[in-house]
């Protein structure tokens, strides 16, 4: 049953890599072996501050725009204008299509223990389908259908929502989601 969830992140990375390098945009490195310190904190990683950083602004520019709709066949009517909850460091934009839209917010946080509990408080309340290996440094699926998803002190939401269960070809709802998340880690920029 899930298994089009893993055939759907491998098409979409290769996609998602596959545009990043042609745009000159930032693409993953290599797996490489590390300890668990070195995965989850850095010393460099932008912590939440008073303005969203680069990358958790990036989910709205036209790179992310034109990942989003190779890896889901779909290009989105608009993209409302950001927005920026200083209070909560919390920065997000929907992508509007004629059937529907689908939210991206980014919650900045300040360290590894911020942002893991924050993760795991996530989990905890929505509830999840299945953990997702291979994208950021962790992620899952929630019960209706979101992606949500970790980078350094960053967590990614990829609300699906408010778009109809056939709103791109061959996909369900959490496909949906998660070639979206497949877009955003695959270039996302900065910390």
């Amino acid at each position: 049953m899930r298994s089009s969830i893993a055939v759907a992140l491998v098409v979409a990375a290769s996609l998602t890599l596959a545009a990043c390098g042609s745009s000159g945009g930032k693409t993953a490195s290599p797996t490489t072996s590390t300890t668990k310190i070195d995965v989850l904190s850095s010393p460099s990683w932008d912590k939440a501050g008073p303005y969203p950083s680069k990358s958790a602004k990036m989910v709205c520019q036209p790179e992310a725009r034109q990942d989003i709709a190779a890896n889901l066949g779909v290009k989105e009517k608009s993209v409302t204008p950001p927005k920026w909850v200083r209070a909560q460091h919390l920065f997000s934009c929907s992508y509007v299509y004629p059937r529907g839209k689908i939210t991206l917010s980014v919650k900045e946080l300040s360290n590894e223990a911020q942002t893991t509990a924050y993760f795991n408080k996530v989990k905890a309340k929505y509830g999840t389908i299945q953990e997702l290996q291979g994208l950021g440094q962790g992620a899952f699926i929630l019960k209706n259908n979101d992606v949500v998803a970790r980078k350094d002190y960053k967590v990614l939401f990829v609300d699906v929502t408010k778009i109809p269960a056939n709103f791109a070809p061959s996909m369900t709802r959490s496909d949906v989601a998660l070639n979206v998340g497949v877009a955003i880690m695959g270039c996302w920029t900065g910390s």
